[in-house]
């Protein structure tokens, strides 16, 4: 609502600029400009209508790039009106809400943002995946599923995984909402994230959310061994900056998470230990970076995994500072293809608070998932539905 508002503002504030253009080129009268203005002023008139009309187009497109055209037109505006002040001085007010609209464009999505930010590290997070994949090429078989628990590899082979080429990554668009507490207000987000996998496995989500109507950013970025959680209100104010090893070990468990729920083919090149518990259940214990995660899977007996429960994963404070240890779970159902890949595409964040019930506070839906594929000849390569993903 916020976005087209202001849009629409600054279109209707562009189109005022015509007024200004018509009188310099003699077409009409116009009698709101007493001031006298020929053509060379007409023209830098009719500049200023295009410049922010178009960045007003721009904002309500999404284009890339929108906030420097919005800039552009805020300063030519300015300009133009110098020339006219007292028959046009009122349209600053227009020029200072397209200046701070370009500044939040350029703290949103120029390349100091958090956009710009998950984008370079997603990039080259795959460009690492794609030089180290050359051990994982050629065609899941029945093999590669003899080392997993039985319900495990019923898993795996329900998930489509055989017959197909090993997956050393993903990429994928999700929503939902989250919220900081049981007693505490949802906040809907959309999100794009990056997992690869391997020697070195990596985590990248970038989450656009709405607090109590203010945007805010959010930035997840788990690469080597360390892992950071970033948050921006407005895009401006730096709310959060969690980091270390506390924050490492809870994301730790959320890429373990991350490999089961949304990459089961990758679990049969996982560097796990698994421990059989019954036809239903298994332990996976996963290690990285000097930090290790330790999960109990529940399946159905549609060979889905229903269930992921563990109590390695530490609870951050609303203001990422301090870490409590506390038992996690994410319940998944509504399981769906993704370019012949299936998978749960609804799933729920809930934490088990030792004196307290339990209560959700995350829920997810995955939106469209593409698979970075190990084909024959070793290349890696993207497959499925969010290829073109931004």
């Amino acid at each position: 609502m916020i976005r087209w508002t202001v849009g629409l503002l600054v279109i209707v504030h562009g189109l005022i600029h015509l007024m200004g253009a018509v009188k310099g080129f003699g077409w009409a009268d116009v009698d709101t400009l007493h001031e006298p203005l020929g053509p060379s002023l007409g023209v830098a008139w009719l500049a200023a209508a295009a410049l922010v009309t178009a960045a007003g187009v721009m904002l309500l497109a999404r284009a890339r790039g929108w906030w420097a055209v919005a800039a552009g037109g805020a300063v030519c505006s300015q300009v133009v009106i110098t020339t006219s002040w007292g028959d046009a001085a009122a349209g600053t007010a227009g020029n200072v809400l397209l200046a701070l609209a370009a500044l939040y464009g350029f703290r949103s999505h120029g390349p100091s943002s958090f956009r710009a930010r998950f984008r370079d590290l997603a990039a080259a997070t795959e460009q690492a995946v794609r030089a180290a994949a050359d051990g994982a090429a050629g065609i899941v078989g029945e093999d590669d599923l003899s080392r997993l628990p039985a319900p495990v590899a019923g898993y795996v082979r329900a998930s489509g995984a055989v017959g197909r080429p090993h997956v050393v990554g993903f990429r994928a668009a999700i929503s939902g909402r989250i919220r900081s507490g049981a007693d505490q207000p949802w906040m809907p987000w959309t999100g794009r994230q990056v997992n690869t996998y391997g020697a070195a496995p990596s985590r990248v989500l970038y989450m656009d959310a709405t607090m109590k109507g203010i945007p805010a950013d959010v930035l997840h970025a788990y690469i080597g061994p360390a892992a950071t959680m970033r948050v921006r209100v407005a895009s401006l104010l730096n709310l959060i900056d969690a980091h270390g090893p506390e924050m490492d070990q809870a994301e730790t468990v959320t890429l373990l998470n991350d490999l089961c729920v949304l990459a089961p083919a990758a679990l049969v090149d996982a560097p796990i230990e698994w421990t059989p518990i019954d036809d239903h259940h298994a332990r996976a214990t996963f290690a990285n970076a000097g930090h290790a995660a330790t999960a109990v899977l529940s399946f159905d007996d549609q060979h889905e995994l229903v269930d992921f429960v563990s109590d390695d994963r530490l609870r951050s404070s609303a203001d990422g500072r301090t870490f409590t240890p506390q038992r996690w779970s994410t319940p998944i159902r509504d399981y769906r293809s993704f370019g012949g890949r299936r998978l749960g595409a609804l799933g729920t964040g809930r934490w088990h608070p030792d004196d307290e019930p339990a209560f959700d506070y995350l829920e997810f839906h995955v939106d469209a998932i593409d698979y970075l594929e190990v084909a024959a000849d070793g290349m890696v390569a993207p497959h499925g539905a969010a290829s073109q993903m931004p």
